[in-house]
């Protein structure tokens, strides 16, 4: 009874004893693994810069798979969607490489002619026959492009697929880059053919679903095909999610959604483009800022995925989708903030981490 009595006179102290432990006694070791952080400077920096750009909506930033700022300006609210324009065509890059993990399609190699036999007549060329998965993937199809100036002629006619098969070949398939849009939707109505089902179901099944993020039906054509490409919608966390994804290889709440090998090889570059001198793999933009290789998903008026893998960062910006005649120096700008002020300051903090921790 007395040793029962003493072990509880006891208690207090031991409970005394631990909370001085963990208030002084772990204090070293909470310096080496504190929450990752943007250097304060650069930080401030990059926050100041960000809130002077008009066209700017929401500007998210991870490092280690951790949000390290999350800004909304102009009334932008989290839970918003944002129109991510072509970043829709890295999301369906995504789409085509599920469909071959799960062997709805055989290989990229594999050509386009047996899914679009009931547009052979409208081809100028029967070379579109020898068009494969890749080259859709890749901007290299050699047809005309349906993008820029020729964009409102296509997205007005009767039936998208027929009309951009009806291009004529401009390159032989697999050649130079020729950015097009067109080349995205037919990767939408492979996919539709392949699956059974559309690309909006097959997106929220197997990506958005598994990935924990919303997602909502976006834009058809006239034969209810989803846009290819374009008009997708997604919340700002939603995107870093998806740079998430590509950062881990693929892998998001220990699901494997996309194997690692797709990954790897659609961040592989495969061309450039002769207009910004970036180049492309399979619906991803490469280029190397602030000495570090960068690999993005690219919307019109500066919907941006940034991973710098090196430094284990994903950055998110969604802007305006009607930008103007500014969209130009909007995007460079958003180029500019990564380059002066974000990327040098995640690589500043991962030296001062180093320090820290002792690590070489």
């Amino acid at each position: 009874m007395r040793s029962r009595r003493l072990s509880k006179a006891l208690i207090p102290g031991f409970l005394f004893l631990l909370l001085a432990v963990a208030a002084y006694g772990s204090a070293p070791a909470m310096s080496q693994t504190q929450a990752p952080r943007l250097e304060p400077n650069g930080r401030d920096r990059a926050l100041e810069r960000a809130a002077g750009l008009p066209q700017l909506r929401s500007l998210l930033v991870s490092m280690d798979g951790k949000v390290v700022e999350e800004r909304y300006f102009y009334g932008t609210r989290p839970e918003q969607a944002a129109n991510v324009k072509s970043v829709s065509k890295s999301l369906l890059s995504t789409l085509v490489g599920i469909a071959l993990d799960r062997g709805f399609l055989r290989s990229v190699e594999q050509p386009i002619g047996k899914y679009f036999t009931e547009h052979a007549n409208a081809a100028v060329d029967p070379a579109w026959q020898t068009i494969t998965i890749e080259d859709l993937l890749t901007m290299r199809s050699g047809l005309e492009t349906t993008s820029n100036r020729n964009y409102g002629q296509w997205v007005q006619s009767r039936n998208w697929v027929r009309h951009v098969l009806s291009q004529p070949m401009i390159e032989t398939p697999g050649g130079r880059m020729i950015y097009s849009t067109g080349n995205s939707h037919l990767l939408s109505a492979i996919l539709t053919k392949a699956t059974g089902m559309s690309t909006f179901e097959f997106a929220r099944r197997h990506l958005a679903e598994p990935m924990g993020i919303p997602i909502r039906p976006w834009r058809r054509d006239p034969q209810g095909i989803y846009f290819g490409g374009n008009e997708m919608y997604l919340t700002p966390r939603a995107m870093l999610e998806f740079g998430h994804l590509y950062l881990n290889g693929g892998l998001a709440r220990r699901r494997q959604i996309v194997s690692e090998t797709w990954v790897r090889r659609s961040l592989e570059p495969r061309t450039r483009s002769r207009w910004s001198g970036s180049e492309y793999g399979y619906g991803w933009w490469t280029r190397f800022l602030a000495g570090r290789q960068a690999h993005y998903a690219w919307g019109y008026g500066g919907q941006f995925v940034f991973i710098v893998p090196d430094l284990k960062l994903v950055v998110v910006t969604t802007s305006s989708p009607t930008p103007g005649p500014e969209r130009r120096e909007h995007r460079n700008s958003l180029y500019d903030l990564m380059e002066q002020e974000l990327i040098p300051a995640a690589d500043h903090e991962r030296a001062a981490e180093k320090n820290r921790t002792g690590l070489s």
